[in-house]
């Protein structure tokens, strides 16, 4: 029996392939490689000394799906794949609809199918749009305020629904906080294309002399510094989060959520004062306008993760700086040279 993990190149996904594949899990990969390399599909297979099966398609690709299927015994989906860029999706919010809904409902519509009614599907904090308390639980209201959030809240009612309509499927959402870091062997990391949209990759190019200086979206938020304060968490962490909701889905039914974070909030200021400390890189910066829809402060209750699936994030701020630089220094230009 084998695991679908559909964007397992990406960030995120590859970290996860690593985690499954080295608790002894088989998976298949399913990417279409446009924001992700080939190169960290033979890195995962590198530091794991494991094999695995990969299909280059897009879930929008119903014949290869079908595909994937019928020639492997899939027991389970993780499901990543999607666009996932805040400012790109107020510019171009029909192509994130229609890739990242209709993708998952064809997905949905070939699991059925094939009787796979096991799935984890990765969510977002952006689903809480701007949290009147803080921490945010998983019960706080839901109001994402931008296309990419609408979609990730648009997919978990569609889950929902889903399983109303057939108690048979166990689905567990997890909504992510900010994912930073890399694998410690510095093999794997957040390789974007272009301009960076997250911050810690941004902060990465200044620190290799890719960029001059970063740009900080506003300094007169509501918070102890000025800057926006978030709830950071170590990728390797958010990995092991999914393997601890594969282990509670697999035997049971049912659907529930839980947010993924360390429960603690950092400020921008914060993030960039440890990742100087840690490095010894100076790390210039500029203030500048805020962005629409950021918000003061946003970080997340986590009881319930901990207390359900037994999971909780270990690694510090340090880590998570240190760790990410790591990975640019040994590669200054990502998987592509």
């Amino acid at each position: 029996m084998s695991i679908l993990v559909t964007g397992g190149a990406g960030y995120i996904g590859s970290h996860t392939c690593i985690e499954l594949l080295s608790a002894g899990y088989e998976i298949v990969v399913l990417d279409n490689l446009s924001n992700s390399k080939p190169e960290v599909l033979k890195r995962i297979s590198e530091l794991t000394k494991k094999d695995f099966k990969f299909y280059q398609a897009d879930l929008l690709d119903k014949t290869t799906l079908e595909k994937v299927f019928s020639e492997n015994n899939i027991e389970a989906v993780i499901h990543f794949a999607g666009l996932k860029a805040v400012g790109e999706s107020i510019e171009i919010p029909l192509h994130y609809y229609h890739n990242n809904i209709t993708g998952t409902l064809v997905l949905c519509q070939t699991m059925k199918k094939y009787d796979v009614k096991k799935m984890i599907f990765s969510s977002s904090a952006n689903v809480y749009g701007v949290p009147k308390l803080v921490p945010i639980t998983e019960t706080s209201p839901l109001s994402a305020i931008n296309p990419y959030g609408r979609t990730k809240l648009v997919i978990e009612k569609i889950l929902g629904d889903l399983y109303d309509s057939d108690n048979s499927w166990s689905i567990a959402l997890l909504r992510y906080f900010n994912p930073i870091g890399a694998h410690e062997s510095g093999r794997i990391g957040e390789d974007p294309n272009d301009i960076p949209n997250n911050l810690m990759p941004y902060i990465n190019q200044v620190a290799i002399g890719k960029r001059d200086k970063l740009n900080v979206f506003g300094n007169d938020y509501d918070t102890h510094d000025g800057t926006g304060v978030r709830d950071y968490i170590h990728v390797v962490d958010l990995a092991k989060g999914h393997l601890k909701a594969l282990e509670m889905i697999i035997p049971i039914t049912g659907i529930d959520v839980f947010n993924l974070g360390t429960g603690t909030g950092y400020s921008v200021l914060d993030l960039i004062k440890s990742y100087e400390n840690v490095t010894s890189k100076k790390i210039p910066y500029t203030f500048t306008h805020r962005r629409p829809g950021d918000v003061d402060k946003s970080y997340a209750d986590i009881t319930k993760a901990n207390k359900i699936l037994g999971w909780k994030a270990l690694k510090s701020l340090e880590d998570m700086c240190y760790d990410s630089w790591r990975w640019q220094k040994n590669n200054p230009n990502g998987y592509g040279k």
